[in-house]
């Protein structure tokens, strides 16, 4: 298939990217600098929403046999048991190395038809329009025996990380702060007391935190702050662990050891014509909570689909400009809640650790914590905001339900009717499938899902338009199927000339 995208960097953002825009019919190539596929653990936690996703692809399977999942988090304050915040069976996270992702990844993208081409970076875009108006892209491309090679595409995607070149092209600003402690992480397999391998422990003291979180594999991860002059190594940590940690664990075995910066950056723009950027290309933060390879993913996926339903003139042009318009705000959030996290980790001083260790013991007795922010982490309260009047219902919903913007779980779609990867109107309500029907013939592509004896999501009879990706683009009522046409006109192009939906019901 000739390529229509090129994707720059084959991470798990990459990677992702790829396989959506394979699977949907639009030709990539997939390109990274680095001759090889990293074999270290980096990132480790998959949180539920990205589950979904990897689900989708048919990857699910693949990294469960490869990971493990994380059932809670214990907090200890000068090795004081302070709180436990255990994670609800459908929030439960998947730990699994960063290059075991990576693998499963390629896996589906080999399935998919798709390739790496390794050892191969870009140098430049030649003549890039910012407007967009151009029917494409020029980039060049040096290959590992020195080889440059100029390629046309219809769009590109950075997905080349923090220092990404792509970003560097458009001219992005990459604006944020940088941590003034330097972090360091030892991977190993620990020997003497027995560390439980479903939670993952924050030794907090005046020294500052101290976590330790299992790999699948019988390995752990310790992670803490490097004190200025020190250099890493096995002996420093095992000292970190004897002063702070858990007792009676002995060190053994290293498997990786990494010092490094922590910064909080944000791109000013993830688009610039038909060049955009996705995960760490456009966003970093620190690793509290593991949502970085998370936030990245789901840059690709939102991404993708949009890209693929333009390319092959199942949505207008403008649709990818809400890419910008979600992705940034979502990547803002998670910059703001892990540097507020990571904050939380490096407080030394009284009154403030006492503070801090009561919020704990607070959101522990009173379950706040699963309630209300774990949900947050897991993407489950992830939510894109309406931006037009026909995506809301005229009347206010009883309560609870879905809201638009929200993401429907996979297995709730499943349940429901929901068509992946397409647009879906769904309804609990007979009466309303008539009206439902007709709209559905006006719009190539869109599935009408019906699910009988399903209670209505928001109490009273109505629909939600779910887009490809399982947000939810619209909700309403029985009187509100004239938005609910004019929200498919904007969404979708019509296959025959206009006309009206007659009755309401």
């Amino acid at each position: 298939m000739d390529a229509q995208v090129l994707i720059v960097g084959a991470g798990p953002t990459g990677l992702v990217a790829a396989c959506e825009l394979l699977r949907r019919g639009v030709g990539v190539r997939l390109v990274d600098r680095a001759p090889a596929a990293s074999p270290y653990a980096r990132a480790q936690l998959l949180w539920p929403r990205t589950l979904d996703l990897l689900e989708d692809l048919g990857a699910l399977d693949a990294a469960r046999a490869a990971g493990h999942g994380l059932n809670a988090f214990s907090y200890f304050s000068d090795r004081a048991h302070v709180a436990t915040f255990t994670m609800p069976q459908e929030l439960v996270p998947l730990c699994i190395p960063q290059n075991d992702t990576e693998r499963v990844l390629t896996d589906r993208l080999h399935a998919f038809g798709g390739r790496i081409e390794r050892g191969v970076r870009l140098l430049a875009f030649d003549d890039l329009d910012f407007a967009g108006r151009a029917d494409g892209v020029t980039s060049i491309l040096e290959h590992p025996d020195g080889r440059v090679e100029r390629t046309r595409t219809a769009f590109v995607i950075g997905a080349d990380g923090a220092g990404s070149a792509v970003r560097g092209q458009i001219g992005a600003s990459f604006t944020g702060a940088t941590y003034p402690s330097t972090f360091a992480l030892v991977d190993c397999r620990p020997t003497g007391a027995e560390l439980p391998p479903d939670r993952a422990h924050y030794y907090l003291s005046a020294q500052g935190v101290l976590a330790v979180v299992a790999l699948p594999g019988g390995a752990f991860r310790f992670f803490s702050v490097l004190p200025p002059g020190q250099e890493l190594s096995l002996p420093w940590m095992q000292k970190a662990v004897d002063e702070r940690g858990p007792a009676g664990v002995r060190l053994t075995e290293p498997v990786w050891r990494t010092a490094f910066r922590v910064h909080a950056r944000q791109a000013d723009v993830y688009r610039r014509g038909r060049v955009f950027l996705a995960g760490d290309a456009a966003h970093v933060h620190s690793p509290a909570g593991g949502q970085g390879l998370n936030t990245g993913v789901q840059d690709a996926h939102n991404l993708a689909w949009k890209l693929a339903a333009v390319l092959h003139g199942e949505a207008p042009d403008d649709l990818l400009d809400t890419y910008e318009q979600e992705r940034l705000a979502v990547a803002a959030r998670v910059v703001r809640e892990t540097d507020l996290q990571t904050r939380a980790w490096m407080v030394r001083r009284r009154p403030w650790t006492g503070l801090r260790d009561l919020a704990f013991r607070a959101a522990d007795r009173s379950g706040a914590l699963e309630r209300f922010y774990l949900p947050v982490m897991a993407g489950r309260r992830l939510r894109y905001p309406p931006t037009r009047a026909a995506q809301v219902p005229a009347r206010r919903c009883g309560r609870g339900g879905l809201r638009p913007g929200a993401a429907v779980p996979y297995g709730l779609a499943n349940a429901l009717g929901v068509v992946h990867g397409r647009w879906t109107v769904l309804t609990a309500s007979s009466r309303l499938l008539p009206a439902l029907r007709r709209l559905a013939e006006t719009a190539p592509g869109l599935n009408v899902g019906v699910a009988p004896g399903v209670p209505e999501l928001c109490g009273r009879p109505g629909y939600y338009l779910v887009r490809p990706d399982g947000h939810i683009a619209a909700h309403g009522h029985a009187d509100d199927l004239n938005r609910l046409r004019a929200e498919i006109e904007r969404s979708i192009p019509r296959r025959v000339p206009d006309e009206t939906v007659r009755g309401n019901a």
